[in-house]
């Protein structure tokens, strides 16, 4: 039932915003630069719009937000439960899953930090 309201969720907005991006393109252009910035997108000067900005609201990022958000409802934790097993790619990019690392019955820490 989740993935079926996210389903009609994410069609709805991207049918919506792909009518006012031709309806009304300059407005959508602004709102899409001011999301950029939020994210940060336009910080790299040779990343521009016209790179990024046509394909909101494309079939392609319908498909990709539909992915994201269903993957999502799979990594919730609830006090209690068993720990969701995330996937997670290593130091050497392969990708494994978090309770891979469990080892016996010894607790598995994670530390989160920055490499910069």
């Amino acid at each position: 039932l989740q993935k079926i309201l996210i389903l009609l969720h994410v069609t709805t907005c991207v049918i919506v915003g792909k009518t006012l991006m031709i309806l009304f393109p300059n407005a959508m252009k602004r709102y899409i630069l001011k999301q950029g910035e939020k994210s940060r997108m336009n910080t790299n000067p040779k990343f521009s719009y016209e790179n990024w900005g046509p394909t909101f609201f494309s079939f392609q990022y319908l498909l990709f937000v539909l992915k994201v958000k269903w993957k999502r409802l799979e990594d919730e934790a609830y006090e209690g439960h068993p720990a969701p097993n995330t996937p997670v790619v290593t130091v050497n990019g392969e990708v494994c899953h978090l309770l891979d690392f469990m080892r016996d019955n010894r607790p598995l820490i994670l530390n989160f930090g920055s490499c910069t």
